[in-house]
């Protein structure tokens, strides 16, 4: 859930990690996570420190998937005992919710399908040491202490095992000027899984942002046709998780 920016005060961390460089909020959410882009071209993210995820880990991520696809190029990162940080290199494009295609979402849905289908056909699978199965997702609830319902804990035997974004949502896809694909960011959670585990959760995202009537452009784009036993499935595991 995001929190309007124009609320967001600039924490110390980030103004000393800025180095006099103006900045702009871009993201933020109710857990306190922020993104601030610098007018020198680089992105900043700061926040808590959360038992799901860490930028560490994301550091690691970019650093494996840039030798195959372009992403942003890590600078710096860091934390101390209550947050952490992490900078990169701005990658050109913007946000798939940036208001321009908010009012024609057309282009973006296409650049998101497109987008996740690129992503999926190029990062090699057998040479991918991260996991987002099913298995590491719900031992990750248990460790956070979610107790997910038993239901969960079976999923629907894999269609295509892939090297998944694993945070697909409609924020995370960058789109050119012309309304192509650019590029992907926030890799925190990329890993080993169905792509069915990408594909859910983008396709609620679309709904979210975009409001309803997307689908059969999205399925389009990546290439595939729906299913719904697996989306189903993969839904509630990312809204229980």
């Amino acid at each position: 859930m995001t929190i309007p920016v124009e609320t967001v005060a600039v924490p110390p961390r980030v103004r000393a990690l800025a180095r006099g460089a103006a900045l702009e909020p871009v993201w933020a959410n109710e857990l306190g996570g922020l993104t601030f882009r610098t007018a020198d071209g680089r992105h900043i993210k700061h926040g808590p420190r959360n038992a799901e995820t860490s930028f560490l880990a994301e550091a690691e991520r970019l650093a494996w998937a840039g030798a195959w696809l372009t992403v942003p190029r890590v600078v710096e990162v860091g934390g101390d005992e209550t947050h952490e940080w992490l900078v990169t290199e701005t990658l050109p494009g913007e946000s798939a919710v940036a208001p321009v295609w908010i009012a024609d979402a057309a282009p973006a849905v296409r650049a998101i399908g497109e987008g996740l289908r690129r992503l999926h056909d190029t990062l090699p699978i057998a040479e991918c040491p991260f996991d987002w199965g099913v298995r590491a997702r719900v031992a990750n609830a248990a460790r956070r202490g979610i107790r997910l319902p038993d239901r969960l804990g079976s999923a629907p035997a894999v269609d295509r095992l892939v090297v998944c974004h694993g945070d697909a949502c409609s924020p995370n896809t960058l789109v050119d000027a012309q309304g192509r694909f650019a590029g992907h960011v926030d890799f925190g959670a990329l890993g080993v899984a169905d792509c069915w585990a990408d594909l859910a959760v983008a396709l609620m995202s679309l709904e979210w942002n975009y409001g309803p009537g997307w689908e059969a452009g999205f399925f389009a784009a990546y290439g595939i046709a729906p299913d719904a036993e697996r989306i189903a499935y993969y839904r509630e595991l990312w809204n229980a998780t």
